[in-house]
């Protein structure tokens, strides 16, 4: 396998295990820590500098990916301030978008949204995902969405995804 390949099988592999890790300490701690995102655009940076050196990523491509990822972080953002997504959703959300680029980006979020609608439904439902609070008397299913769904295992399920397909290609 040539070292550039080798490179990015190894960011791809980061990727992966960064979204475990935040998926991990999202559904434990209704948290993502800051340093995990970086941390996955760091992968990005490495995985993009070989795919530009041995010539399987191009220059506009990138620039796609990053102009989706931005785009995603302010969509993010925009939910974030309607209580809908919690700040480290929105960063691990954009992070992840990088490596989903233009290519992958409705796969991406087609897998996010329907991961995050099943565990909707099984919280719900009554299903003990996340840290648990205790729930107010009167509670409305929305105040228990908004205060029990952790998101980050979703995002991490659809980039998995993109990893998979990347990995594949």
């Amino acid at each position: 396998m040539p070292l550039f390949a080798l490179l990015q099988a190894g960011c791809l592999m980061a990727f992966a295990l960064l979204l475990l890790a935040a998926g991990w300490q999202d559904l434990r701690t209704m948290r993502i820590a800051n340093r995990l995102s970086v941390a996955i655009v760091g992968a990005f940076l490495l995985w993009s500098l070989a795919g530009l050196a041995s010539g399987t990523l191009v220059l506009g491509d990138l620039a796609l990916a990053v102009t989706c990822a931005v785009a995603v972080f302010f969509a993010g953002a925009l939910a974030f301030a309607a209580g809908a997504l919690g700040g480290g959703d929105v960063k691990l959300l954009a992070a992840a978008t990088l490596f989903a680029g233009s290519t992958f980006l409705l796969d991406f979020l087609t897998v996010v949204a329907l991961v995050g609608g099943v565990m909707g439904v099984a919280i719900l439902a009554g299903a003990p995902i996340g840290p648990t609070a205790p729930a107010p008397d009167g509670t409305t299913m929305r105040t228990r969405l908004r205060s029990g769904l952790p998101y980050g295992p979703a995002i991490a399920a659809g980039g998995l995804w993109v990893a998979a397909h990347l990995a594949g290609a």
